[in-house]
């Protein structure tokens, strides 16, 4: 039986139940938190907060989440295991990578192959011995290992920086065969550039890579051509509904359900205990972006429109387990 590795340590994969591939704990901008702490609050009472809502999504019959909280988004792991401390009956899987659309974090600016020209050789990338060691080794000390692969492609497309993170992920993947999740925007079709670096030129089984954010659109042919070549689709923001309406995605799930693609997609809703990213204001618009909306809402909703159970189940159980067992984590 092949495991996967959690904030509790490594779990079967029979184990995971029903799984939600793409939520946030903590999103925050380090720097900002570290220089402004009043923006953040108290500590104790964020991390309270953050445990009574991964309680009750439990309660609700969730076994697993998927974090993508990674670099250039405030992953924290330590704070991190707190609230899994306090929720044992959840798994938290969490992730490695960088989250970037555009250049990648100066860390990195004049490292590795931004030497290249200079140096008249090929500089290795220091980004992906880091991954590895959060895959292999453990993150920020606590020996706890990191599960997923994370980058992101936006509507500024394939740019130099956003290359160089997809590259490393990919040679991260290659050593560790860790899974990736990809932010993706598929209203400007950035999946297929994920295609030609991440698999065509860089090798990777479409298989192992969600496409995150895929419900963004409602091109259902072009998300099918997307499932067609092996990708799993992440209909993800059920609550996000500031470009859209929630009907309009639950709708694309319901046509590629139609279409036979119900094991091609994950459900979620990219929500989080607390996000410092935006004002305040504008989340009183979302009072349902919250852990709850997919049994709330979401299934429901399907139900009434023709997916079946056995669909819901291969969508929230049977694709993330699968996500996790094709070629065998660390293999």
């Amino acid at each position: 039986m092949a495991q996967v590795e959690t904030v509790r340590g490594p779990v079967d994969t029979a184990d995971l139940g029903r799984t939600y591939m793409h939520e946030h704990i903590f999103v925050l901008t380090a720097d900002v938190q570290q220089n402004y702490p009043g923006e953040w609050g108290d500590e104790d009472a964020r991390v309270a907060d953050a445990v009574d809502k991964l309680r009750a999504l439990a309660a609700q019959g969730v076994r697993t989440i998927v974090d993508p909280t990674v670099v250039g988004l405030g992953r924290y792991l330590p704070r991190v295991v707190r609230v899994a401390e306090a929720v044992p009956e959840l798994n938290i899987v969490v992730a490695t990578g960088c989250y970037t659309y555009d250049s990648v974090p100066f860390f990195f600016h004049y490292r590795g192959p931004a030497l290249n020209a200079a140096l008249g050789a090929e500089v290795p990338d220091p980004m992906v011995d880091l991954f590895v060691a959060d895959i292999e080794e453990g993150i920020t000390g606590t020996g706890f290992k990191a599960g997923m692969l994370k980058c992101a492609i936006d509507a500024q497309g394939m740019t130099e920086g956003v290359e160089r993170v997809m590259r490393a992920v990919a040679s991260a993947h290659h050593r560790t065969g860790t899974p990736i999740t990809v932010h993706t925007h598929p209203g400007r079709r950035t999946g297929l550039d994920v295609q030609r670096v991440l698999c065509t030129e860089e090798g990777v089984d479409p298989h192992r890579v969600v496409l995150g954010h895929s419900g963004d659109t409602t091109d259902a042919d072009h998300l099918t051509e997307l499932a067609e070549a092996g990708f799993v689709l992440g209909m993800d923001r059920f609550g996000i509904n500031l470009d859209t309406t929630f009907e309009a995605r639950a709708d694309v799930v319901v046509e590629l359900c139609r279409r036979g693609f119900a094991d091609q997609m994950v459900l979620s809703q990219d929500a989080a205990c607390y996000i410092d990213w935006i004002d305040p204001n504008v989340l009183a618009f979302l009072p349902q972006w919250n852990y709850f909306h997919i049994e709330n809402d979401v299934l429901p909703y399907l139900r009434a429109h023709g997916v079946t159970e056995e669909q819901l189940t291969t969508m929230l159980v049977d694709v993330p387990r699968r996500v996790f067992e094709l070629g065998g984590q660390g293999g």
